[in-house]
């Protein structure tokens, strides 16, 4: 036993979308490094793109997001035989009520942990099966700090906020190339899906003579400064252009009721000067001006842009200071399950 009342090692059975650039995957492979055995059970959620037809997607609204595959019948399947000390779930959207109380009686001393990054008010972000599950969990995480109190009245035992973390494994400092600043980099840059506001703030830049290169399915053309790139980036591509552009611009997700995102501790790990959206949770993660730049509005972003361009040894100077204090300051993904498996065992319900 450790000092939180958990057993050192644990079995988990780990319920979560899996590809292998994910922060799903990222967490998950932080749980091995701390030691304990992973079990892992795929999910799939149908995007909207992928419902053709306006009768599949009445279908989603009302029935919720299909379990494609069968991941209720394979966590089951591992609880009935393992009997593990957690059952992770990650935005468990196609999870039905119905597994987690068969749980509960195969199996009365696994606890239930359900995480997520996102806003699980926002309508893109839940399911029927998600609501119906909410009161039969142990603990749920996550990482919007105005969540707790929305999700107590709808039942939620225990809701712990977390901030967001980084794979310590991937999200660190890369040396790059020219070639490499020409194939990812440049002076600005962005990863990250299109959002209007997000449109209107980079066309700004472009405005003013400052080149910007973003990364990610924005379905619209270049124009002018700004070079829209169609993909995505993953994994060591995505830590090679954030350190291949002079500034990485952090924006937020106004329909998530962002104020602080995974990208907001990824940048300054990797040893990228951060050129973010200021909120009070960017301000108690760093230090403004000395481990990141923050600004308020378009023409503050302009502004800032435009001097820190001007000014390569103050860049460098931040970003490395970035860097530090997400060292300092753990925050990674090793230090965030251990302390969300702390919290689930400190104040676990009796056996």
């Amino acid at each position: 036993m450790n000092m939180a009342g958990r057993p050192e090692h644990l079995d988990i059975v780990y319920v979560a979308a899996l590809p292998p650039y994910g922060t799903c995957f990222h967490r998950a492979q932080a749980l091995v490094r701390l030691g304990h055995t992973v079990m892992p059970v795929p999910t799939l959620y149908p995007r909207e793109a992928t419902l053709a037809s306006i009768s599949r997607r009445a279908l989603k609204r009302m029935l919720g997001p299909r379990d494609d595959m069968g991941a209720n019948r394979r966590l089951l399947a591992y609880v009935r035989d393992y009997h593990p000390h957690v059952v992770w779930i990650d935005k468990g959207l196609t999870i039905d009520a119905e597994t987690l109380c068969a749980i509960r009686k195969r199996s009365p001393a696994t606890l239930l942990v359900h995480y997520s990054p996102d806003d699980m008010s926002n309508p893109e972000n839940h399911s029927r099966q998600y609501f119906q599950c909410i009161p039969i969990y142990d603990l749920h995480v996550t990482t919007k700090s105005f969540l707790p109190r929305e999700l107590t009245p709808l039942g939620a035992k225990r809701v712990l906020f977390v901030n967001n973390a980084h794979c310590p494994v991937i999200h660190r400092p890369v040396a790059v190339t020219p070639r490499d600043r020409e194939e990812v980099g440049g002076p600005v840059g962005f990863i990250g899906a299109r959002e209007a506001e997000r449109r209107a703030s980079i066309v700004a830049l472009g405005r003013r003579g400052i080149s910007v290169r973003v990364w990610g399915r924005w379905n619209i053309p270049s124009t002018g400064n700004v070079r829209i790139e169609r993909g995505w980036l993953y994994n060591g591509d995505y830590a090679r252009a954030i350190c291949a552009f002079d500034i990485n611009l952090g924006f937020l997700r106004k329909e998530n009721r962002d104020v602080q995102t995974t990208r907001s501790v990824e940048v300054p790990a990797c040893g990228g000067f951060m050129l973010a959206e200021r909120t009070d949770e960017h301000l108690s993660l760093f230090e403004e001006d000395r481990e990141a730049v923050f600004f308020g509005n378009d023409e503050e972003l302009v502004d800032k842009a435009i001097y820190y361009l001007g000014h390569p040894d103050e860049r460098a100077r931040i970003a490395a200071a970035g860097r530090q204090r997400c060292l300092a300051s753990r925050y990674d993904n090793d230090a965030m399950v251990g302390k969300v498996l702390d919290h689930l065992f400190e104040q676990a319900p009796p056996a």
